[in-house]
């Protein structure tokens, strides 16, 4: 099985989550939004979660043109 990373805020993936942290094949669990993020899947996935709205500046767009001048 190669290594996983998923996209969820649902507790319905805790079981996957789970059994893939302990098989260590999850790479990344990542969710919308750590506030609304299922408390399981948070307790599943440990110290491999991120949260897109804390990556909010590794994420957004910039214009290049806009930056550069």
């Amino acid at each position: 099985m190669k290594i996983t990373d998923i996209v969820s805020s649902d507790g319905d993936f805790y079981s996957l989550v789970k059994y893939l942290y302990e098989k260590r094949k999850l790479k990344v669990m990542l969710s919308p939004d750590k506030k609304h993020c299922s408390g399981l899947l948070k307790q599943s996935g440990k110290e491999k979660m991120w949260y897109m709205n804390q990556l909010k500046d590794k994420l957004e767009y910039r214009d290049k043109k806009k930056s550069t001048a």
